[in-house]
């Protein structure tokens, strides 16, 4: 069985999250996935962000969901991670499409244009200011790119069943996956799930809670896991024989997988 690598916002570790330099070195080191968070702007576009405000990776003030894209376009998504970059005066001239806010639907376009199969694994959050439209809104984009159909390279997490409920009702071939950070959450979510649905435990409850795993996978369950940066986190998953690992390391956890 061969174990997915999923890129965490991207290559992470190392490039701004959720930036298109941080996706393109991940795809650039061979990573079988894509991971990113959406949320919807005040103009109803899906952008790849994890906050739900921009003071972390903008250095800005302001949510994302009371601003338009042109606004958010205006913005340096990158700076953060390497704040004396400018200072390199040997540093290769920067592309600055690449350190802008992502879009969704450019990021898919990306993953589109590739000549291998990348899949994509997208995260609604909740709560938010727009409840079920980032749903709605996602399930038209994929659509738009016929991949709302069961063979789809794109999949859709949540920690909320609501949306992915949602999603199932919006578009039934969409594979969903069922985001778990309290063990004491599954004894509940295990039976109000779907049978088809995957569950994505975070690593260190599997650290934690050693039975947990087990109980996921009796239960019929196949496990994508989250956030493996760690040699002991891969080696617990692969103990689990977990399906597909999200991390913000693709190369390094690939290289440790031989690939």
């Amino acid at each position: 069985m061969t174990t997915q690598v999923v890129a965490h916002r991207g290559a992470s570790d190392e490039i701004a999250e959720h930036t298109l330099a941080a996706y393109l070195a991940a795809l650039e080191s061979g990573a079988d996935g894509l991971e990113c968070d959406v949320r919807l702007t005040a103009d109803g576009h899906l952008v790849c962000v994890h906050d739900r405000d921009l003071r972390r990776t903008a250095q800005a003030q302001g949510l994302v969901s009371t601003m338009d894209l042109a606004d958010l376009n205006e913005l340096d998504f990158a700076s953060w991670k390497n704040p004396w970059a400018d200072l390199d005066d040997e540093a290769p001239e920067r592309d600055e499409s690449l350190d802008r806010v992502l879009t969704l639907r450019k990021l898919l376009e990306t993953v589109a244009d590739l000549d291998r199969r990348v899949e994509v694994a997208i995260e609604t959050k909740h709560p938010t200011r727009y409840g079920g439209l980032v749903e709605r809104r996602l399930v038209e984009m994929l659509e738009d790119f016929g991949w709302d159909a069961p063979g789809s390279p794109v999949r859709v997490m949540s920690f909320s069943f609501t949306a992915l409920q949602r999603v199932e009702r919006a578009a039934p071939g969409i594979q969903l996956v069922q985001l778990v950070d309290r063990a004491q959450h599954w004894s509940m979510l295990r039976r109000v799930i779907g049978p088809g649905w995957i569950v994505g435990p975070g690593v260190q409850l599997l650290h934690e809670h050693r039975k947990l795993g087990r109980r996921i996978t009796a239960d019929g369950h196949d496990m994508h896991v989250w956030t493996v940066n760690t040699d002991r986190d891969l080696e617990r998953c692969l103990e689990l024989g977990v399906k597909a690992v999200i991390t913000d390391r693709p190369a390094y956890m690939l290289e440790r997988l031989g690939r």
